[in-house]
């Protein structure tokens, strides 16, 4: 099958846009995420899924949480700075307001609608981005928008191609690749 159809199929679904923050230690991460859904009833699970070529997949390996961030059609600022400023060279959230929440992730001040996830589990299934569940423990609501969507976020220059893949740091005194091999959940 050529990848045409499958295209065609994506960009009809159209899906929203969040924006992922993450923190371990002192470290924060942040990025622009297509991938995300529900994904349990009972118990409430919520799954995104991060690209291995960001820094906020490598510092999720080692987070308690993540927050999901819904991006509407007037959030464009703060979306062209987390989908297209790589967290490698630049920090991100000294370039935007935030407030700390649990386990020390960083909440955007900008994007008030935005789900607060224990991480529950952490799925790698070989591809290019690695499935993060978590359970919602805080959820905060903004006023009704219409929310950004997959057909409206071209950005020029995205901060890393999805072919890189640079190394997890040690941020625990654990090797990453056996502390991701040892939390994934797989059903």
């Amino acid at each position: 099958m050529s990848a045409a159809p499958f295209d065609e199929f994506v960009r009809r679904v159209d899906a929203s846009l969040v924006i992922v923050t993450t923190a371990e230690g002192d470290q924060r991460a942040g990025c622009v995420v297509g991938f995300h859904t529900q994904c349990s009833i009972e118990p409430v699970r919520y799954a995104v899924w991060l690209s291995k070529a960001n820094l906020t997949y490598r510092v999720a390996l080692f987070a308690s949480h993540v927050a999901v961030h819904l991006l509407t059609d007037d959030d464009r600022s703060v979306f062209e700075l987390f989908g297209g400023t790589s967290g490698d060279r630049t920090d991100k959230f000294a370039l935007c307001n935030w407030s700390p929440g649990a386990g020390g992730i960083p909440l955007l001040d900008a994007v008030p609608t935005r789900a607060v996830l224990e991480i529950t589990s952490r799925w790698d299934d070989g591809s290019d981005h690695l499935c993060v569940v978590g359970t919602p423990i805080d959820i905060e609501l903004g006023a009704p928008a219409r929310p950004m969507r997959l057909s409206a976020s071209a950005i020029a220059d995205v901060g890393h191609d999805a072919t890189e893949r640079p190394e997890p740091e040690d941020l625990t005194g654990a090797d990453a690749h056996t502390t991701a091999a040892s939390s994934n959940e797989r059903r």
